[in-house]
């Protein structure tokens, strides 16, 4: 699974990306000042997870596979979360981050997407 240095790489080389550490340290990336992935370590000696939007076709796609769960409290807004044992090469979790960015800026309006630069 990628790390948290390289998940903050791949979204920092997005358009329009900002990055700010919240909820106790975790890396919350964001495109026009909503949220499009996490990168986190949530409980005692866990490992790194990272959550993020996607479609609602690979939400489902992505929930059969081993190692990839609802992710907690945002599932119902079509989030997955990543576990370090995920049968998922780092290829794809890239691809489907980037997917994420372009899911929430195209969500945006029209004013904020120009001010951006998308």
């Amino acid at each position: 699974m990628i790390k948290r240095d390289e998940l903050d790489s791949l979204c920092r080389s997005l358009t329009g990306t900002s990055n700010v550490i919240q909820w106790g340290g975790a890396s919350v990336w964001k495109v026009g000042g909503k949220i499009f992935a996490v990168c986190a370590v949530w409980g005692e000696g866990a490992d790194e997870k990272i959550s993020f939007k996607c479609s609602d076709s690979s939400y489902q796609i992505l929930c059969e596979l081993e190692g990839v769960i609802p992710a907690p409290y945002l599932a119902r807004a079509k989030w997955v979360q990543v576990l370090s044992n995920a049968s998922l090469a780092d290829e794809d979790i890239q691809s489907y981050i980037v997917e994420a960015h372009s899911i929430i800026a195209g969500k945006l309006t029209k004013k904020a997407r120009t001010e951006l630069g998308l």
